[in-house]
């Protein structure tokens, strides 16, 4: 059976030169890199190389990386931290943020009774900047603002600079979960002021169980997790070298590669576009996905036009095909709920009607996006 993969959102395939990195790492550097010792010190070598490559990246300090287990555990870190030693007590959030966000503001708003603010969002899925300086500018707390670059689901951008210069007039703190940028976007952070940033490798053909945060220099923040001096005190645990090597390398080829990537991906997404429209022309395009300029070039968001009832069978169905994607998050195609991110802006026919995110890499091609389409349409006209 033909399998075509098409949920790089959720996760990416290893590039190979990766796999090989990592299997290196594995075989000869197998020592703790909190030993002195000289096994140990190798470890740390190369531990401190990958920090440096990748801080590089950013335009930011070695010091200002530290390795995590991916984008949820940084995340919780940094908006943990920011309550329990930042005395901030205001927090300013979107409802269409992924649930890493979400559901660690909802425990902060619990147990720490904190104010938490959410931006409104337009019909095309965007936050409204007009209503976010509202906020900021009638906020009498210690405010901290937490939006998303890249949405996960829709693939809208924030206005990254715009956010952070208004965070900056507003004395107030910014954190950006960037997981769906970092690798696929060149991010200047000694441009753009934001103070926090979270990235996670398996979203650029990295390894599962890697990732980092960005703590601008001399923020405060304290650790999360508690036991040794790892990470400059600030993320308990001994660190997974080759993980985190794999990681280094893994970025550094998504940037090596980057406007290569870009080019070979958008050409792929414009012509899933006009595959699509061609083939079933009552498609809509959900958010800004349809726009590259608004939106990320590594995925479309669309809403069918079939009855719910037949709707419950479309990701089964698909698979059955060999094509996998996902009916939103991947942390939540296994539930029966509605996503959370398309129940907040879309009209109440689309909602009705099931939608699907299809999300690209540079091993997918046209071939796979014709077989894709083909059955769609027949998935489709088996339901006129």
């Amino acid at each position: 059976m033909k399998k075509v993969y098409l949920d790089s959102a959720a996760t990416t395939q290893l590039r190979p030169e990766v796999i090989r990195c990592i299997t290196e790492v594995l075989k000869t550097e197998y020592g703790n890199p909190s030993s002195t010792h000289a096994y140990g010190r190798s470890s740390k070598s190369l531990l401190e190389n990958s920090r440096k490559e990748i801080a590089a990246y950013f335009k930011v300090s070695a010091a200002e990386i530290i390795f995590t287990s991916g984008g949820t555990e940084a995340d919780n870190l940094i908006l943990n931290s920011c309550v329990r030693d930042l005395n901030v007590t205001h927090i300013i959030s979107s409802r269409i943020d992924h649930h890493a966000v979400l559901h660690t503001l909802e425990q902060l708003q619990e147990q720490h009774n904190i104010t938490v603010s959410y931006v409104d969002i337009e019909p095309s899925g965007h936050i409204n900047y007009e209503h976010l300086t509202s906020l900021l500018a009638t906020s009498d707390k210690k405010t901290l603002v937490s939006l998303m670059h890249v949405n996960n689901e829709i693939g809208n951008k924030l206005d990254l600079s715009r956010v952070a210069k208004l965070c900056k007039q507003y004395d107030t703190l910014f954190h950006s979960d960037t997981v769906q940028s970092v690798g696929h976007f060149a991010l200047d952070l000694s441009e753009i002021p934001v103070d926090f940033a979270v990235a996670a490798a398996h979203k650029f053909h990295g390894p599962k169980g890697a990732g980092f945060a960005f703590i601008r220099k001399n923020t405060g923040l304290k650790p999360l997790i508690f036991g040794g001096e790892q990470e400059r005190g600030l993320r308990a645990g001994t660190e997974p070298v080759y993980a985190i090597v794999g990681m280094a390398e893994a970025l550094r080829l998504s940037y090596q590669n980057l406007e290569k990537d870009q080019a070979y991906i958008t050409d792929l997404k414009n012509y899933f576009k006009s595959e699509l429209v061609n083939a079933i022309p009552e498609i809509h395009f959900n958010g800004s996905c349809e726009d590259n300029e608004q939106s990320t070039y590594t995925l479309l968001n669309v809403c069918l036009p079939i009855s719910p009832a037949k709707g419950l069978m479309l990701l089964f169905q698909l698979d059955l095909n060999g094509i996998a994607c996902s009916k939103g998050s991947a942390c939540q195609s296994g539930s029966n709920k509605a996503s959370h991110v398309l129940e907040e802006f879309l009209s109440e026919e689309h909602k009705s009607r099931p939608s699907i995110r299809f999300s690209f890499s540079s091993f997918n091609t046209k071939e796979e996006i014709d077989f894709v389409v083909a059955t769609l349409k027949k998935f489709v006209e088996d339901d006129q």
